[in-house]
């Protein structure tokens, strides 16, 4: 089993390439997957869940990592 990647409002952010407050729109929409956690610094998802939502919602956007 692999390493659990997290990621928060502003690695999303940088992964779509939106403003914050852009950010924070998509990841209050009914269609983005639910955070993992809710921590006193903000909610925090699972990376695989979030760019598995952007390959299905925003295609135009590669992914960098590959």
């Amino acid at each position: 089993m692999g390493k659990l990647r997290l990621v928060a409002s502003q690695e999303i952010q940088e992964m779509l390439g939106v403003s914050r407050t852009r950010a924070y729109q998509i990841t209050n929409s009914k269609s983005f997957p639910d955070p993992v956690a809710v921590l006193s610094v903000g909610r925090i998802w699972e990376t695989e869940d979030v760019e598995r939502w952007i390959k299905a919602h925003r295609p135009d956007i590669q992914d960098t990592e590959e």
